[in-house]
């Protein structure tokens, strides 16, 4: 049975010989932070798909958190609050939340392809899932501000919501071996990559799987800034990423 269409990454060059194949080194950039993947476009990915290839001896887990459970056990009182809530969600290199800098030829490579176009895009928290019709939580590193409240305000309920996605009672773990593949629901989850192995090596391979826009539980459809997700950073570039910085405290 097929899941669907697959889609390439936007920020990163597909395996060579493949279309929308992802080679997730480590050597270049670890996932550990907590995310649910592209975000910062308006239609992201359905399903992602992912296989492993070199897998370090000791760690190197993923592990993936239920955003409908998490939605559904908020009080009533947050619950409403949520509903009502947009995040701004922006992938460019210097302004994902805490990542680490990573180093050698690859990863220049990497950091220049990401920082040549910053993505924006404006989703409802409170999403309406495509298939189910299930209210998620859609936040996550990607998500960089709370609209229509201050600074202050955004990171306390960003931490609010997304300590509560990540409790333990709503996390899945995965213990990879080479060759294993997992599939997983993109709009109903977050997940993220344990950073506990050092210097080994570990080499995963990622398929997404195309999803619709997002929706919001009024019908609001996610849309991107500036009138496209893509904008072009000459001036990013140019400032250190000052520009890309303002556009996001919009």
């Amino acid at each position: 049975m097929a899941l669907g269409s697959d889609r390439s990454a936007p920020t990163a060059p597909s395996l060579a010989g493949t279309e929308a194949v992802l080679d997730i080194d480590a050597e270049n950039g670890r996932a550990s932070q907590w995310h649910t993947d592209v975000t910062f476009v308006p239609a992201f990915p359905l399903f992602s798909v992912l296989r492993g290839v070199v897998i370090p001896p000791v760690g190197g887990d993923t592990v993936w958190a239920n955003t409908v459970a998490a939605y559904e056990m908020l009080p009533p009182m947050l619950r409403s609050l949520a509903d009502q809530l947009w995040a701004l969600h922006a992938k460019c290199l210097r302004l994902c939340r805490n990542a680490p800098e990573r180093r050698g030829p690859a990863a220049a490579t990497l950091r220049d392809r990401v920082q040549s176009t910053v993505y924006q895009t404006e989703h409802p928290v409170v999403q309406v899932h495509p298939l189910t019709g299930a209210r998620v939580i859609i936040l996550g590193c990607f998500a960089r501000k709370l609209l229509g409240v201050s600074s202050a305000e955004s990171a306390h309920l960003f931490a609010m919501l997304q300590d509560h996605v990540t409790r333990l009672e709503n996390m899945v773990p995965w213990r990879w071996s080479v060759g294993d593949v997992v599939i997983w629901d993109d709009r109903a989850t977050q997940h993220k990559a344990i950073d506990d192995y050092g210097d080994e090596a570990r080499i995963v391979r990622r398929v997404t799987i195309d999803g619709p826009v997002s929706v919001g539980i009024d019908g609001c459809n996610g849309k991107a800034r500036s009138g496209g997700a893509e904008i072009n950073a000459a001036a990013w570039q140019k400032d250190g990423g000052r520009t890309a910085a303002r556009l996001l405290r919009r």
